[in-house]
């Protein structure tokens, strides 16, 4: 969001109210408002995700065994082999949820069920429009790992000795 385009926006908000044209004055107030939560990382609490269609849309993915929710914004996907526990996964699972709803409100964590070492365990979690590690607003940043990521490095620091 930058001021440029905050200002024609507004501006043609304006033209529209003092013209009476209520459509532009209503399709820039809204295209504002957008582009405003959008820039806070606010999802659209109008548009959720349906829970029961996001795991079944998650399911059909290719590798992905099995979904369920864990809370309100975190989905939970276990894949079939080692080699699809990967960002593209859940840029995958992310595509599918779109048509569903905003999902600037869901994490996805992914796991792999066939892991046989600990790192192989681990899950990787992301929000579906935002950088690993980032959370829209109000989405609390959820410790999926049973095993604390710290201790995990400092358990690899150790066996790299």
């Amino acid at each position: 969001m930058n001021s440029a385009t905050v200002a024609a926006r507004l501006t043609a908000a304006n033209v529209g109210a003092v013209t009476g044209n209520d459509e532009l004055y209503r399709e820039q107030m809204g295209a504002l408002n957008e582009e405003f939560r959008r820039s806070i990382k606010l999802a659209d609490p109008s548009r959720p995700v349906e829970r029961e269609s996001a795991r079944t849309a998650a399911r059909s993915v290719d590798g992905v065994r099995s979904v369920v929710w864990i809370d309100q914004h975190n989905l939970f996907a276990i894949v079939e082999e080692n080699a699809h526990r990967t960002y593209a996964t859940i840029d995958s699972v992310c595509l599918e949820l779109e048509p569903l709803g905003d999902t600037l409100g869901v994490v996805v964590n992914l796991q792999s069920g066939a892991a046989r070492t600990g790192d192989e365990l681990e899950i990787l979690s992301r929000n579906c429009q935002l950088a690993p590690g980032q959370r829209a607003m109000f989405q609390p940043n959820r410790q999926v790992d049973a095993i604390d990521p710290a201790i995990r490095r400092a358990h690899r620091a150790n066996q790299n000795r």
